[in-house]
């Protein structure tokens, strides 16, 4: 197994986010390595295809304060100090990606509900980190 240094852990904010938390925790305290906490919020407008002809920073603005203070919670709960919790705006594959490239981690970790049509084993994002991530990824069975 290789040693890691930095370790990310990529969740969504629920409940099963703990699941996530307490492996990459443990992974994180077995190798002695630093552990980034990372929520990736999707910009309003994707949920809409672009297409509302209205302005939508406002409802942007609170989505982000929102995640902010669930990811502070959730760094408190499992000791990540605040400047390991990142909040990002994007598809979560890429902004997991550019994370992980810009933060220099070995080891990504997300969780895997394994229940998304054609990608039965990992689900969507989980399947999106693996393929495109240039450090170790592991995908945590959410149950």
């Amino acid at each position: 197994m290789s040693h890691y240094n930095r370790i990310l852990a990529a969740i969504d904010l629920t409940e099963e986010a703990d699941q996530v938390l307490a492996r990459a925790r443990e992974i994180a305290d077995n190798h002695d390595a630093e552990l980034l906490l990372l929520h990736v919020v999707e910009p309003v407008g994707y949920a809409y295809g672009g297409d509302i002809p209205m302005d939508l920073s406002d409802l942007q603005d609170q989505l982000d304060q929102a995640a902010h203070e669930q990811l502070a919670a959730f760094g408190r709960a499992h000791n990540v100090s605040e400047p390991n919790q990142v909040v990002s705006v994007g598809r979560p594959e890429s902004e997991i990606h550019r994370i992980c490239k810009e933060r220099d981690v070995d080891l990504a970790i997300v969780g895997s509900h394994g229940r998304h049509g054609i990608q039965l084993l990992l689900g969507s994002t989980a399947n999106g980190v693996l393929h495109g991530a240039q450090c170790d990824v592991l995908a945590v069975r959410i149950r």
